[in-house]
């Protein structure tokens, strides 16, 4: 199991070979201001700066558009719009199935 900053019973948790692990003190594990500090930031910080790399609805249609086009070009495929809607729907099917899991 990796290093992880934040203690919270983890067998790397422990100070020394043999020593006992503590009851977690935090919740839930990885709490956005463990993140932040774990990145040397602080809360605002980090969250301006997770804000600042998410597309807006339009950035995210702009580069659907830009890949449906470079897909046609590629190799024709030019699905139309109820192609993508059954593909959509048997995309959020297969993620259902291996969610639940």
């Amino acid at each position: 199991m990796p290093f992880c900053p934040v203690r919270h019973g983890h067998s790397q948790d422990r100070e020394g070979p043999g020593a006992p692990v503590r009851p977690s003190t935090t919740s839930p594990p990885h709490p956005p201001q463990a993140i932040a500090a774990a990145e040397g930031l602080s809360l605002r910080a980090y969250l301006a700066r997770l804000a600042q790399s998410l597309l807006t609805p339009a950035e995210r249609a702009e580069r659907a558009e830009k890949a449906r086009a470079a897909l046609k070009e590629w190799n024709g495929y030019s699905p139309s719009a109820a192609e993508e809607r059954d593909l959509d729907s048997e995309l959020d099917r297969r993620l259902g199935r291996v969610s639940a899991r």
